[in-house]
């Protein structure tokens, strides 16, 4: 039975098509990209977990202590979720790494190749294999790998960004908010 993505390969030996398909890509493109799409939300939604749990227990704490609030903006990044937040960023940034490591050992260096020799079971002889349309698989995974690495850039970013705010919020104290004044005419 053959699938939607073994089109691409095209052997001159009945039955090899699928192991050769299976030797050459492992793993389809969009397969690979949706599961790291999945593994990279992953932190984002941990960080939107803990502000749900701090809106919680504030929401709790307003209503024991008759509206005074535990936390003065549940939402900002102080504490233990901007250590949750610099955590999602390290493991964003993992994530993004490993895939594109993966990707490159197993395209053998963002490189699809016109013709590959296939001398797998069941297959009783080395086979001819062509790759259907490879320059434009190779154009397309380097242009996916070029915006994973801009994001990868981006996330490095962020997180250099938050240690800096770290670092100044500790050598020049809590900032205050302005206090603002109601003038009123007479």
């Amino acid at each position: 039975m053959l699938t939607i993505f073994s089109s691409i390969l095209l052997c001159f030996q009945p039955g090899c098509t699928n192991v050769c398909y299976d030797h050459i890509f492992p793993i389809s493109h969009i397969r690979l990209w949706a599961l790291q799409l999945i593994f990279v939300t992953c932190p984002s939604l941990m960080v939107m977990a803990h502000v749900k749990l701090r809106e919680g227990k504030d929401k709790k704490y307003v209503e024991l202590h008759n509206g005074s609030h535990l936390y003065a903006n549940p939402g900002k990044k102080r504490g233990g979720l901007w250590w949750t937040y610099l955590l999602s960023l390290v493991f964003k940034a993992g994530f993004d790494t490993s895939f594109l490591y993966i990707l490159y050992r197993i395209y053998h260096g963002y490189d699809l190749p016109r013709l590959s020799k296939c001398s797998l079971d069941p297959c009783p002889n080395t086979v001819d294999c062509f790759i259907s349309r490879p320059t434009e698989k190779k154009i397309f995974m380097l242009f996916m790998v070029s915006i994973q690495c801009t994001v990868h850039l981006h996330v490095y970013l962020r997180d250099d960004l938050s240690h800096w705010q770290a670092h100044q919020q500790v050598v020049q104290g809590p900032t205050r908010e302005p206090e603002t004044h109601v003038c009123r005419a007479t």
